[in-house]
């Protein structure tokens, strides 16, 4: 169908853009590319776990699994940059449990000839030996880019408020229009009863009241023009603001 279509266009845009962000950060780091390509999130605030960093490292303790644990720090470590050397090291400790684990899985998966899981479990442990390795260029880029993905959550949080308002806006103007027609209909088929001086005098104040309904709905096509233009405009201002954020990200 068209709609799916469009929509399917809509994400694979989305996407491109979103791989040209982390491309431009990473440069001609292509481990480091496909290393965050794994770790890094659209939406970081529904994707990252909401519980604190030490409740998901006692947890992973006892699972064996640090995977929420490692995004949290790399979360957090890009949004507290006063505080870097600690989540660096909190990473790197994270990383070398990790190893440890991973490492005691893939001696199991060898012994009983799981050739694919043990391939796997050896890829795991290449990737942590390179987040411990390379933790304070993770971090950095990390930050930059979630600071990108933070505004942009915003403007489409504040888009879509607005979009809200505009509905809600439309429903009220429908009903006020439906009962303006109501009245003039309920104020005719009295005027038909009426006669002589007092069915003039009727008809008059119905045209009078007409006028003042087409005023009235000037002054609300005039709000929906107002309103469409400065939607137009904060969009023209967003996608300003980004392309100057991308100029200094690369004056960087």
């Amino acid at each position: 169908m068209w709609w799916k279509k469009k929509k399917e266009k809509k994400e694979e845009e989305q996407e491109e853009k979103e791989v040209s962000l982390l491309k431009e950060l990473c440069g001609d780091d292509e481990k480091l590319y496909v290393f965050l390509s794994h770790y890094l999130y659209e939406n970081p605030l529904t994707a990252i776990s909401g519980k604190d960093l030490d409740v998901l490292i006692e947890e992973a303790g006892k699972s064996g699994n640090f995977e929420q644990a490692v995004d949290k720090a790399i979360f957090e470590g890009s949004q507290n940059p006063e505080e870097r050397e600690r989540y660096i090291k909190v990473l790197r400790d994270l990383a070398s449990k990790t190893i440890k684990t991973t490492e005691q899985q893939k001696e199991k998966a060898a012994k009983e000839g799981l050739t694919d899981w043990t391939a796997s479990l050896e890829l795991r442990i290449e990737n942590q030996k390179f987040l411990r390795e390379r933790t304070e260029v993770i971090i950095k880029v990390a930050s930059q880019f979630y600071k990108e993905k933070l505004v942009e959550l915003g403007e489409v949080e504040r888009r879509e408020e607005r979009g809200k308002e505009r509905k809600r806006a439309e429903s009220d103007e429908w009903r006020t229009r439906q009962l303006e027609e109501a009245e003039r209909e309920a104020r005719k088929k009295e005027i038909k009863k009426m006669s002589g001086e007092e069915k003039r005098e009727a008809e008059k104040q119905y045209e009078r009241e007409e006028l003042a309904a087409e005023e009235r709905k000037e002054i609300r096509a005039e709000e929906r023009r107002k309103a469409e233009s400065e939607e137009r405009r904060i969009g023209e201002q967003e996608e300003s603001e980004r392309e100057a954020r991308k100029r200094e990200r690369k004056g960087n």
